[in-house]
């Protein structure tokens, strides 16, 4: 049976026994991030090994929780706590430029709100959701510690800081 594949943050995830399949050279890699590691201590590449099921597969899906389960001799818990701790692992599909908007206290201070509704009016679309077009999503997330310099919200590995109606505007211009 295939996983379903959510559309929005509030699907539920259909859980399968399927197991994802990776070429030699995604499992050489893999290999390469294990061996960082004592034998023992396995477990330490669950991160990096995460972010090459997400890479590989657009995000971290059953079938890719699956076969890392069983590449490193865990539990399927064991992986899941660790994918649905982080937020910089993807649960759902993402679109290309995958929009995380800080919504703790110092950003919501700083006019968070006003960031958020913006960015959602301008896009046609609500948090946790993707455009029709999969070009974007948007996500509240908590801290992306920079404090200081909120509102902020990251895109891909970008940090957009000190944010403003008009940044926003740049910055999506320079996303289409």
């Amino acid at each position: 049976m295939a996983a379903a594949t959510p559309t929005s943050y509030t699907d539920k995830i259909v859980v399968t026994d399927d197991v994802a399949e990776f070429s030699s050279e995604v499992i050489d890699e893999m290999r390469s991030h294990l061996a960082k590691y004592p034998p023992e201590r396995s477990r330490s590449a669950l991160i990096p090994l995460l972010f090459v099921i997400q890479r590989e597969r657009g995000w971290i899906d059953n079938p890719g929780v699956n076969f890392l389960a069983k590449f490193l001799d865990l539990e399927i818990t064991d992986v899941w706590e660790t994918a649905t701790f982080y937020s910089m692992f993807n649960l759902r599909p993402v679109g290309r430029h995958h929009i995380q908007i800080c919504k703790t206290l110092s950003c919501k201070i700083m006019g968070e709100p006003k960031i958020t509704d913006h960015i959602c009016s301008k896009l046609g679309i609500k948090p946790g959701e993707t455009t029709a077009d999969g070009k974007f999503t948007v996500s509240l997330v908590e801290c992306l510690g920079s404090c200081g310099t909120a509102p902020m919200m990251q895109i891909g590995f970008d940090f957009h800081e000190d944010l403003t109606i008009e940044k926003v505007d740049q910055i999506l211009a320079d996303c289409k």
